[in-house]
């Protein structure tokens, strides 16, 4: 289906644990998403990218490191995304780190809108900094989102708070057997949970489940962790689900081609944690941005 998308990139690494998603936007662009997109007849604009940031250490605040930066880069996504809405166009978000969907959200807060959120991803991102010590903030930014106690204020405040009924998770490789915090979290919560057991069940079905329950708009969120690294080998974190070991990428395009298939009710696309430092050649992006125009397109 064809859409007018605008594409903004967010090249910060702030939120990760280690420099190299900050080159996400520069990859897929030359990778050939754009074109790709063009080919397949969709209107495509680009506005740029907005400032970025390499990731370094913040040894002042260990347990939400960069904190500031990450409130800061999501501020200027959401002026971009509110203006990109104003337009009447369906924002394409190429980060970066997971933390850009909390700028990505507040843009749609701006603009009076309320889409539900496909978070697309390997883990649902519910850690807060009293649960992850080492401090990186995209592991914490559906937390932030969510409003969870221990969350960090100047983060949250980017944009409104988003109420649990409007989200699905959707891909994750938790553990159905012993304690895990985001696996208990999401049954507490009463989120929407369709797992990646079992999208490998029944992709098609997974994925039309996920499309009815996030009603009749949505940002789908995909970070390419979700991926498993042996077979699209450019996440920045590796299967970092755990197991059941990530969806393959004729899985995660099938199940973006349902998602794409929902027409209007696509509000918008962020792609996240690419790092083109752990693609083994450039022929690797060129494939996964080939693979996700297509899905698109179909």
């Amino acid at each position: 289906m064809s859409r007018r998308w605008t594409v903004l990139g967010v090249p910060s690494s702030a939120g990760a644990h280690t420099p190299g998603v900050e080159q996400g936007p520069a990859a897929l662009r030359e990778a050939g998403l754009i074109n790709n997109l063009r080919a397949g007849g969709h209107d495509i604009e680009d506005r740029g990218d907005v400032r970025g940031f390499r990731w370094r250490p913040d040894p002042a605040r260990q347990t939400g490191q960069n904190a500031a930066t990450v409130a800061a880069v999501a501020d200027d996504v959401a002026t971009a995304v509110a203006a990109i809405l104003a337009d009447g166009r369906v924002p394409l978000v190429l980060g970066g780190d997971c933390s850009i969907t909390v700028g990505v959200l507040a843009g749609f807060d701006r603009a009076a809108r309320e889409p539900a959120l496909l978070y697309m991803d390997g883990g649902p991102d519910l850690f807060t900094p009293e649960t992850r010590p080492n401090g990186n903030l995209d592991a914490m930014g559906m937390a932030h989102l969510l409003r969870l106690p221990g969350h960090l204020p100047e983060v949250a405040a980017v944009g409104e708070p988003l109420t649990p009924a409007r989200v699905v998770s959707f891909g994750d490789g938790l553990p159905d057997d012993g304690p895990d915090q985001e696996r208990d979290l999401l049954q507490e919560l009463s989120i929407t949970r369709i797992t990646a057991a079992d999208v490998h069940r029944d992709t098609r079905a997974a994925a039309e489940r996920a499309l009815a329950a996030a009603g009749e708009s949505f940002v789908l969120h995909f970070d390419v962790d979700v991926l498993r690294f042996t077979d699209m080998p450019i996440a920045d974190v590796p299967d970092s689900g755990g197991d059941p070991i990530g969806l393959t990428l004729h899985e995660a395009m099938t199940c973006l081609s349902v998602f794409a298939s929902g027409g209007d009710r696509l509000a918008a696309l962020v792609i996240t944690e690419v790092n083109p430092d752990h693609a083994p050649d450039r022929a690797v992006l060129d494939d996964f941005a080939t693979a996700v125009a297509t899905a698109l397109s179909t």
